[in-house]
């Protein structure tokens, strides 16, 4: 199987449980809710995206023919000498929507380098077995098929996915994240603010949510 990865690099993760910690980001082409066009976003399910997904030709992207190509540049990207430490090598796969992609093959073969494996997923599709850890991103009212994950990430508000539906969902961290809405041209700022309030009282009020910002983008990293 060939593997269509619009872009990869060597960055910190900005959000969620494991915020802060050194990963190689593997983001590939194409996603299922959004074709990455913005003449159609309007009217895609998940309206909001902030994430070029169109094409290979991003940093370090590409087709990658088998898992062993593909393999070979992710552990490229890990720095060499973490290696022969106790710090264990971490991928996250990403989109998109990962999961149109990601095999038991390429798990295989990135745990077979020492990798632990990550995913973060909008949920719609079953997810292949051997992920070390899943990250849910549910968007609208699209319907989630994965039953269990290590934590759920709802970017917020949405009209269509009220955090309360989500609140039985199988996981160990529910958090919100403040949503920047493309569609609000010139009121990027504003909107992003106004939504990081609303988030912020709704952890207030509802303990079991915690409050993820995407430090990434405010240190102005990958």
């Amino acid at each position: 199987m060939a593997y269509r990865v619009k872009e990869m690099f060597y960055s910190l993760q900005g959000e969620g449980a494991r915020a802060g910690r050194a990963s190689v980001f593997c983001r590939f082409s194409k996603c299922n809710l959004w074709n990455g066009r913005e003449e159609s976003r309007a009217e895609a399910v998940c309206d909001f995206c902030d994430t070029d997904i169109l094409g290979v030709d991003g940093q370090n992207g590409g087709q990658f023919e088998d898992t062993k190509q593909l393999g070979d540049a992710v552990q490229a990207l890990w720095p060499e000498t973490a290696y022969g430490t106790s710090i264990k090598p971490y991928v996250v796969f990403t989109g998109g929507e990962p999961l149109l992609q990601l095999n038991e093959a390429l798990i295989e073969e990135m745990h077979r380098r020492g990798f632990e494996v990550a995913v973060e997923t909008n949920g719609t599709l079953e997810a292949p077995k051997g992920i070390d850890w899943i990250c849910v991103s549910p968007k609208s009212d699209s319907e989630i098929k994965l039953k269990k994950a290590n934590e759920l990430k709802l970017v917020f508000p949405q009209e269509k996915a009220q955090p309360q539906r989500f609140e039985q969902f199988d996981c160990q961290f529910f958090f919100l994240s403040p949503k920047a809405n493309p569609l609000e041209e010139g009121r990027h700022d504003a909107v992003k603010q106004l939504n990081t309030q609303l988030a912020l009282d709704y952890c207030l009020a509802n303990p079991q949510w915690r409050l993820t910002l995407q430090t990434h983008k405010i240190l102005d990293i990958d």
